[in-house]
């Protein structure tokens, strides 16, 4: 079990089954889904299994999915979390999607900025990855104005809606925080 997460107009806690209704709204828009290695869902049924698999994850401390929570409406903006927990190397890589309607407000950036504050002080991580479709070029300013340092292009590295693309390589280490 992880703990919430806390910042100034958002709430990380980890995904339920009663978030399967609002995040099937999400995972089913084109638009949300066009970087990520997921088509656009057309049943309740699989964000059940989605999440059901994201809390296997969780209980055995390999992954974990977070709700985004607005503090304000407490209505839930998206999902992100740790993609990949690897203990022995002090790593995990980072994911997140926010309802279209939410983009341009910040949230992506205070998502992210609490995920890497936990991941450093709480999970004792030394690095943290992103890997993000090279033609997400909102994703890719996100992490850069956040000091995510950019590592390389991972070509033809993951199999998206029949075709593979390249995912950019980007990362931030502990020694980074200032």
């Amino acid at each position: 079990m992880f703990l919430p997460i806390h910042t100034e107009r958002l709430i990380l806690r980890e995904v339920t089954l009663d978030d399967t209704s609002a995040l099937c709204s999400i995972w089913s828009d084109p638009e949300v889904t066009k970087y990520m290695n997921i088509t656009p869902f057309s049943d309740k049924s699989q964000a059940e299994e989605m999440i059901s698999l994201f809390n296997s994850l969780s209980e055995k401390k390999e992954a974990v999915r977070f709700a985004i929570i607005e503090k304000a409406s407490g209505g839930l903006l998206g999902s992100c979390g740790y993609n990949l927990i690897d203990k022995v190397n002090a790593k995990t890589e980072i994911g997140y999607e926010l309802s279209s309607r939410h983009w341009g407000k910040g949230y992506g950036s205070e998502t992210v900025s609490g995920l890497v504050r936990y991941a450093f002080e709480s999970m004792n991580m030394n690095r943290i990855e992103a890997r993000v479709e090279a033609e997400n070029h909102n994703s890719v300013k996100m992490l850069e104005k956040l000091s995510f340092q950019y590592e390389g292009t991972l070509r033809e590295a993951e199999l998206s809606k029949g075709r593979y693309v390249d995912l950019k390589m980007y990362s931030k280490l502990k020694g980074d925080q200032g």
